[in-house]
């Protein structure tokens, strides 16, 4: 394993804003970590932690947690977090797969899906952010009115969370075929690009966007 990988292992783990598999915070995030009662945002597959960071300066009244399995990603968010004395973001390494293992009911507010792998092969639909099965998990833990943000650049899986959405009768908030191209889209979408959707962007590829609430 190359030796910048190991260092930034080994740093991940000595951020004071950093949990490896945080069974034990199950239903005591706001209390014991962030001190507040203030909104609990977790973003699923954060990998660098650009959007959850970017997120957290937008709105200082919300507590946000970035979500992935790889510790070596999120190394440069939480670093960034703790340069900038952010004290409203976290973040963890963590299956999303088990999710509620880490969350109790109502316990989170919101969460953000952005840029996932697309898992195109139907045969692979199970790991999809978006499947049912994910969609059931994340009822579980929101709150009665909790929303979901969908964001990505693929169209296959776009439109097969909007299918999802109807199969369950669940009616978005909103949906934007083109978050960069439509002036009437929210700028704090618009404001927000990470490394893979400036990449995306440059391709030609569209950015679209959902929310709802599961």
């Amino acid at each position: 394993m190359p030796k910048d990988k190991l260092r930034r292992f080994a740093e991940y783990a000595s951020f004071a804003n950093t949990f490896d598999f945080a069974y034990d915070m199950k239903g005591r995030w706001k209390l014991d970590y962030f001190k507040n009662d203030n909104p609990l945002v977790l973003e699923l597959g954060c990998g660098k932690g650009e959007y959850t960071v970017a997120l957290a300066k937008q709105n200082p009244y919300k507590n946000f947690i970035g979500i992935d399995l790889k510790s070596n990603r999120m190394w440069k968010g939480a670093g960034i977090a703790l340069e900038e004395n952010l004290t409203n973001v976290a973040f963890m390494r963590a299956i999303i797969d088990k999710i509620t293992e880490f969350f109790s009911a109502d316990e989170v507010d919101e969460i953000w899906i952005t840029f996932p792998d697309p898992y195109p092969k139907d045969r692979h639909e199970k790991h999809r952010l978006t499947s049912p099965k994910f969609l059931e998990r994340y009822k579980e833990i929101l709150k009665k009115e909790g929303i979901v943000n969908f964001k990505t650049d693929d169209d296959g899986l776009f439109q097969y969370t909007v299918e999802i959405l109807k199969e369950l009768k669940i009616n978005p908030i909103e949906i934007i075929w083109d978050v960069h191209g439509d002036e009437a889209s929210p700028a704090y979408l618009r404001e927000i690009k990470t490394y893979y959707e400036k990449l995306f962007m440059q391709k030609g590829r569209t950015v679209k966007y959902l929310r709802f609430k599961n």
